[in-house]
């Protein structure tokens, strides 16, 4: 049952792997009381090694085997925090305390003389080491923050990842390795813990339970550390170390999809705003299928609700800030939903069914805020009464104030909340979304998610509240919608997070805003680095853009690497079908990406908005290659709270390189006739390569410009034909489209088989030009250049999977 290889221990013939891949480093689905076992066990027989801990790794990823190594010891010394024996954090308090996790990992946390309902602990000085941060700049949403030295760790910061370069010695003779160090807070009990720095460079953890009676004197589990040398595994491995011990949330791979996130959609909001109509609904619908680019999910966004405003006279100018005091008055429709003036409908339900039979449409979602609406429920309604809302005042916490205050949580701050009664959580997401279903509606995207953490007082905390509402929410989806069908947002903040146990979709960034110049380049830098976090736990949602814009096609093609759900907020008539067909097939599928799109190792500790020389570097994969995005997004805005006086003008071109070492786990794609080549084409150029592993190719980009490569291993067949199947050439995503590829031999010679989904101009890299090729059976024309190796095909007809022959 264990066996020593190469001084770990295999387990192997006890277990089934992850069916999830690529999967390197996947746990295993045992219960917690065998590997508390095992740990033991493998600690007892191990007492002479340097580490008493052990980490997971699934050894040659085919085989199923798990080898369990033993690495990363986290322990204080000498007032030093130690891991794998260098050190990380110094002068750390005697207050500090270490215990050990799985797997390697640890749990720190700290104690006090005094009760309260909030600490600030240090955890010693930090210097010298590279850190990428993402913190939260206001209380909605986070954005990344790069640094070495404490005094620069922003408040509110909720992940931490340190880059650790080791030089070539004789014990270590490879010159500049670098392992990745994890520093993440996470929640114990009623506590919520956040990191931040100090001018005198300290590392510290506020806790904080946002509840005057909810106090304590000490944690113990409240920040994690891990150390490994992938950064993505050592954030996927922790992220499922944690969701097996905290028991809060679940891990990304054992959530359902929701199914909207393989169709190209709408969102009413930049459209409309709140003067959305079912007139302008069908009126955008129509003008999409006249482009030939239907959406087939539909959210109708703020604006269809039946609200109300008691602090705003009717005919009253408006006031910034009033909009949010509104409230909830019905779960039921407003006035313009009703009583539709139309000969094909005359109420929403009857409009539902009549866009979706007209339009194609396959999901209709509504949006509504997880308190009802930004100011919750409206106490005096009859209708509402049953839930018993009561107003009550939001406190912000003094990380969020000591950022960037939002005008929406002051407003909130100033007007109240028509707060649910706890009790009556489950009632009344079960009543709203009963009635929704009811009358076809088929999701909701819910929003204003981190107001929870502003009115734990009296309610058990800020961490308790979140997972009432978050649990009454998922069960409430899971009851009344097929699918898992919700769309979290403005969920920013780990009590959400780490709540998220069914959740499978929440917003990586703040919205996109069409009209604020500054905000294109942060929105694509802002959800990559997110999505490291993230990605691990839900589907990061890109949020809308539109198509017809002048930086579209640099977000097109950020959606097209970033593994979400594409849809646009465009104005009716007012489409780049041109752009959107890159994105589109004509059924109105997307070729999406399967994980989520995150930045290349050699951008982690960089600033791609600001330094004025570093490229945005995105990678992803599908089933047969990787997918990299290359986006030039200096000299177009600023981070928030970030000074720019003392950053390198940025020039009008940038260069930088392109790898397919830059995109992580290929290797584990490439099949058993791999050697080691790729073959690499670029979207916007047209051009195909021939590359080795290691090979760069130069790339220059403008302002507010990108390149997406798809990097396809080059297979090698009967010893001679070198293949490589790269996909629809005119997608932003080429490599999307295809499924599958065999190989066979026969009488007649050696025969390709690629199964491929869409239509359109389809590609391959061919060492040779081969003797006919066949689509279903079919022989069809193709193209060939000898001197790149480019073969293409026309693929006409339908969406389905066409199977592709080529014989050789």
């Amino acid at each position: 049952m264990l066996r020593r290889v190469n001084g770990g221990v295999t387990l192997s013939n006890l277990v089934r792997k992850s069916p999830h891949e690529p999967s390197r480093s996947s746990f295993l689905k045992l219960p917690r009381f065998f590997w508390n076992t095992l740990s033991s066990r493998l600690i007892s027989q191990n007492s002479h090694a340097s580490t008493n801990y052990i980490a997971c790794k699934v050894g040659g990823f085919n085989q199923g085997i798990m080898t369990i190594n033993m690495l990363n010891k986290i322990t204080v010394e000498d007032a030093c925090l130690l891991v794998n024996g260098k050190v990380i954090l110094t002068g750390v308090p005697q207050n500090v305390v270490v215990s050990p996790g799985s797997f390697g990992s640890a749990f720190v946390g700290a104690s006090s003389t005094a009760p309260s309902y909030r600490h600030v602990f240090s955890l010693g000085v930090l210097q010298e080491y590279n850190f990428l941060s993402l913190f939260r700049f206001k209380i909605w949403w986070m954005i990344p923050r790069v640094g070495n030295s404490g005094r620069e760790v922003p408040l509110e910061t909720q992940m931490l990842l340190l880059e650790a370069k080791e030089g070539s010695t004789e014990a270590n003779p490879t010159a500049d390795h670098i392992s990745y160090i994890l520093v993440l807070p996470v929640l114990e009990g009623a506590f919520r813990a956040s990191l931040q720095g100090s001018p005198e460079n300290e590392l510290q953890f506020c806790v904080e339970s946002g509840d005057p009676n909810i106090q304590t004197t000490h944690v113990s589990e409240s920040v994690f550390i891990n150390s490994g040398d992938n950064p993505y595994e050592l954030l996927k491995d922790s992220i499922k170390i944690l969701a097996e011990h905290k028991g809060t949330f679940s891990h990304i791979e054992n959530k359902k999809m929701p199914a909207h996130l393989d169709w190209f959609g709408w969102c009413t909001w930049d459209a409309f705003y709140q003067d959305v109509t079912p007139d302008g609904i069908r009126e955008g619908l129509e003008s999409f299928s006249q482009g030939g680019c239907a959406p087939r999910f539909l959210i109708i966004d703020d604006g269809w609700q039946d609200t109300f405003n008691e602090f705003r006279k009717e005919d009253e100018e408006h006031t910034e800030g009033t909009q949010f005091a509104t409230r909830l008055r019905s779960i039921k429709e407003n006035i313009k939903f009703q009583r539709l003036s139309s000969d094909d409908y005359a109420t929403l339900p009857e409009f539902i069914k009549f866009i979706k039979d007209r339009y194609g449409l396959k999901y209709v979602y509504m949006w509504h805020a997880i308190v009802g609406y930004w100011g919750g429920l409206l106490p005096s309604s009859e209708s509402l009464m049953k839930y018993n809302p009561k107003i009550v005042y939001p406190v912000q916490s003094p990380g969020n104030i000591g950022n960037l205050r939002d005008v929406a949580m002051d407003s909130i701050e100033r007007y109240g909340i028509g707060a649910i009664d706890p009790e009556k959580i489950n009632d009344f997401y079960n009543d709203y979304h009963s009635y929704l279903a009811s009358i076809d509606v088929d999701g909701v995207k819910v929003d204003v998610q981190n107001v929870l953490e502003t009115i734990g007082s009296s309610f058990g905390g800020r961490v308790h509240l979140t997972a009432l509402y978050q649990k009454g929410l998922e069960e409430s989806v899971a009851r009344n919608f097929k699918n898992n069908n919700l769309i979290c947002c403005m969920s920013h903040n780990s009590d959400s997070i780490f709540s998220s146990m069914k959740s499978a979709v929440a917003r990586a960034s703040e919205d996109f805003m069409p009209q604020e110049p500054t905000l294109q380049t942060m929105h694509i830098a802002s959800v990559s680095f997110n999505s490291l976090l993230l990605g691990e736990i839900v589907v990061p949602d890109w949020d809308m853009f539109h198509s017809k814009h002048y930086a579209a096609d640099f977000h097109a093609a950020s959606r097209a690497v970033g593994g979400c759900a594409i849809y646009v907020s465009d104005k009716p008539g007012n489409h780049d079908f041109t752009i959107l067909r890159k994105l589109v097939l004509p059924d109105g599928s997307i070729l999406r990406a399967r994980y989520a799109g995150r930045p290349t190792r050699d951008c982690l500790f960089k600033d791609p908005v600001m330094d004025g020389k570093s490229l945005m570097k995105v990678w992803n994969l599908n089933k047969l290659s990787g997918v990299l995005g290359v986006f030039n997004c200096q000299g177009a805005g600023t981070w928030p709270l970030k000074d720019n006086s003392l950053e390198t003008p940025s020039p009008e071109v940038l260069c930088g390189q392109v790898s397919p070492n830059d995109v992580e786990f290929l290797e584990e794609i490439a099949g058993d006739n791999w050697h080691a080549e790729y073959a690499l084409y670029a979207f916007n150029a047209g051009t195909l390569t021939k590359v080795s592993k290691q090979e760069k190719v130069d790339v220059s980009l403008g302002v507010l410009t990108c390149e997406l490569y798809t990097i396809c291993p080059i297979r090698v067949f009967n010893d001679s034909v070198h293949f490589a199947p790269i996909g629809l050439l005119d997608l932003y995503n080429s490599g999307g489209a295809v499924e599958a590829l065999s190989f066979k031999t026969g009488p007649d010679g050696c025969i390709l088989k690629v199964e491929v989904r869409g239509v359109g101009r389809f590609g391959v890299y061919s060492s040779t030009r081969p003797r006919f090729c066949t689509v279903d059976m079919k022989k069809e024309e193709f193209t060939y250049s000898p001197e790149d190796g480019l073969l293409t095909v026309k693929l006409e007809g339908g969406c389905q999977i066409k199977n592709i022959e080529f014989l050789y």
